[in-house]
């Protein structure tokens, strides 16, 4: 009886040996996640339903009298693109801090729109005056120029192409060298056009897009036009923080590497880190 009972024995002791190095490991996670409370948090679900909400995660400082056009985040800070005759410019700006690091203005005749990055340099749209601007991204020295007949109004890239919006329900897709118009696609709820499409950010196949005039991003299929979904950003900044100044929601930025969505609005005291959860 005494040897029949040794394999029992041993099972217990592998058993208990394997709760053990689970009970460390789970320590050794818990230890990291309580010394780690700035960790970063993921912004975009696995899965997105058609109809999202938002949760804030960071707010940081912005400058109220920046009015913004275009946002991209990249290698740790943020680019900025902001309008109206006399103000419109192009900013390096701290995301900690709102503080802008390096700025040029434009021609005071110009209104400075949509923004994006292509390798080392920086793409600023103008809204009605047809100049897209090329800029080297280590100092914002201008490199060259280029002309489209259209309004401009968006900007973002997908790793082959520009892709700018103008105001209408339709997506115009660039060659990066030439400016060139490649294609173009039109944006459809169903059948439905869906129009004032204004700053534009690419995150993980899809493009995000403002909808001028309004507290919604909506999702677009790049390759169809279809409308995948749309995101409420309704109630994001608080009314106590609003002014007479205070503009629309406009600004959408993608850190691929961490996975954080940023947002904010025209002459926003605010910019936003959020996270998509869906409606209730």
């Amino acid at each position: 009886m005494a040897q029949k009972s040794k394999p029992k024995s041993r099972v217990f002791l592998i058993i208990s040996i394997a709760l053990v190095m689970v009970l460390v490991i789970l320590g050794v996670v818990l230890v990291l996640a309580l010394s780690q409370p700035d960790r970063v948090v993921s912004s975009i679900p696995l899965v997105l339903e058609q109809q999202m909400t938002y949760e804030v995660v960071n707010a940081f400082p912005h400058d109220p009298d920046s009015f913004t056009q275009g946002l991209i985040f990249l290698d740790g800070v943020l680019y900025e693109s902001t309008g109206l005759y006399g103000e419109s410019s192009l900013r390096m700006v701290t995301l900690e801090t709102g503080e802008v690091q390096r700025m040029v203005f434009l021609p005071d005749e110009v209104f400075g729109e949509g923004l994006t990055d292509w390798e080392e340099t920086l793409v600023q749209l103008t809204w009605r005056e047809g100049i897209g601007y090329v800029y080297n991204r280590d100092d914002f020295s201008h490199l060259t120029q280029f002309y489209y007949e259209t309004e401009g109004w968006g900007l973002t890239q997908d790793g082959e192409n520009l892709i700018m919006s103008d105001g209408s329900a339709t997506l115009f897709f660039l060659d990066p060298e030439t400016y060139a118009i490649l294609s173009t696609v039109d944006v459809l709820d169903e059948d439905a056009p869906v129009t004032m499409l204004n700053e534009l950010e690419y995150i993980q196949g899809e493009i995000f897009a403002n909808i001028w005039q309004t507290d919604t991003i909506v999702r677009i299929d790049p390759e169809t036009g279809a409308v995948k979904g749309w995101i409420d950003l309704g109630g994001l900044l608080p009314e106590e923080e609003r002014t007479y100044t205070t503009n629309v929601l406009n600004g959408i930025a993608y850190d691929p590497e961490t996975d954080r969505l940023f947002v904010t609005g025209k002459r926003w005291p605010r910019l936003y880190e959020i996270r998509l959860a869906p409606v209730e």
